[in-house]
């Protein structure tokens, strides 16, 4: 069951979601081990998380470190009972052709950003160390931020990001879903790169398919942007108005195995948002008009978490506190 401290009159206090972008992060997906062990290690990380990132963060005050912790919808009943949030769900597999969005196994997200790579790992290790058997890890990605803001194919990445009191209406659940106001959905997918075949492309070519220019970052003007474009196939809008998501994609890389990623993380209010794009995406919009980028770019994992507040750990570590003075 939710816990009863959950809530609090001011509202509940959200995840760092929003929080500034960064130079390294860590994106850690694990399973859960079945048994009602498990349930409990991982419930009393979750209230002792705060004082996880407060202890690793001290050692540098101006590191920034945090840690967003999300469930998927296979885990969420087992962890913590009814009610669900409305919309958790599994990652909704896609295929059309050879472009494939993967479904892949991922009961819990730890989503740790830090401007210094050290501060994540640390971190990284510190929640394997605690959980111990109670998980087994399925990915872990490494994450930097390459020169200004850019990702391995050249362009600047998360452009439209929304910003201050945009960025919360566009990430944290509301009114739609009280029991779980605070909360957010994230879906997260690894992406590989073909650079050998997208730098013989010319210039002006990738910037037809990404929909912007690669120095300038200006955005190609309509009249000339095709239908295919990345940026045109990922706006969604309804009743007149853009639905924004909030990205903190980071580029990952191994130079000897000659592998090139990245690594996409969307946050949202709402999953429908990031399905869409992804629908559009790799089936086209309409059918057929798919994003030239996947001819160049192969998604390799894709799972869907929610993220619930802050004040929803915190009680967690309440709990198990009281159980432990009983």
């Amino acid at each position: 069951m939710i816990p009863t401290s959950a809530s609090h009159e001011s509202g509940p206090v959200p995840q760092e979601v929003a929080a500034g972008l960064t130079r390294a992060a860590i994106f850690l997906v694990v399973t859960v081990t079945p048994g009602s062990e498990s349930r409990g290690i991982i419930r009393s990380l979750c209230g002792d998380l705060p004082a996880f990132v407060r202890s690793v963060g001290f050692r540098e005050l101006d590191g920034s470190l945090s840690c967003v912790t999300g469930f998927g919808s296979q885990a969420w009943d087992g962890l913590f009972g009814p009610p669900r949030p409305a919309e958790l769900r599994p990652f909704r597999e896609l295929r059309a052709g050879e472009r494939h969005a993967v479904a892949t196994p991922g009961d819990i997200l730890f989503h740790i950003r830090a401007n210094r790579p050290d501060l994540c790992f640390e971190l990284a290790t510190r929640i394997l160390a605690r959980l111990g058997a109670a998980v087994s890890p399925v990915d872990e990605v490494h994450g930097f931020r390459y020169f200004d803001s850019r990702d391995l194919i050249g362009f600047v990445d998360g452009t439209e990001n929304p910003k201050g009191a945009d960025a919360r209406e566009a990430v944290l659940v509301n009114h739609e879903d009280p029991p779980f106001s605070g909360g957010s959905y994230v879906i997260v997918q690894k992406y590989l790169h073909n650079l050998e075949a997208w730098e013989a492309l010319p210039t002006e070519e990738q910037e037809r398919i990404v929909g912007r220019k690669k120095l300038t970052d200006i955005e190609l003007d309509d009249s000339v942007k095709p239908p295919y474009a990345h940026n045109a196939l990922t706006k969604i809008v309804e009743d007149g108005k853009e639905v924004k998501i909030l990205r903190d994609n980071m580029p990952f890389g191994n130079a000897a195995l000659r592998e090139f990623g990245t690594y996409f993380i969307g946050y949202s209010r709402s999953p429908r948002t990031i399905e869409q794009m992804l629908q559009n995406m790799f089936i086209g919009n309409p059918p057929g008009t798919y994003d030239r980028l996947l001819d160049f770019s192969r998604a390799v994992t894709g799972s869907l978490f929610f993220v619930p507040s802050a004040t929803f750990l915190a009680g967690l570590g309440s709990e198990q506190a009281t159980t432990k003075g009983a």
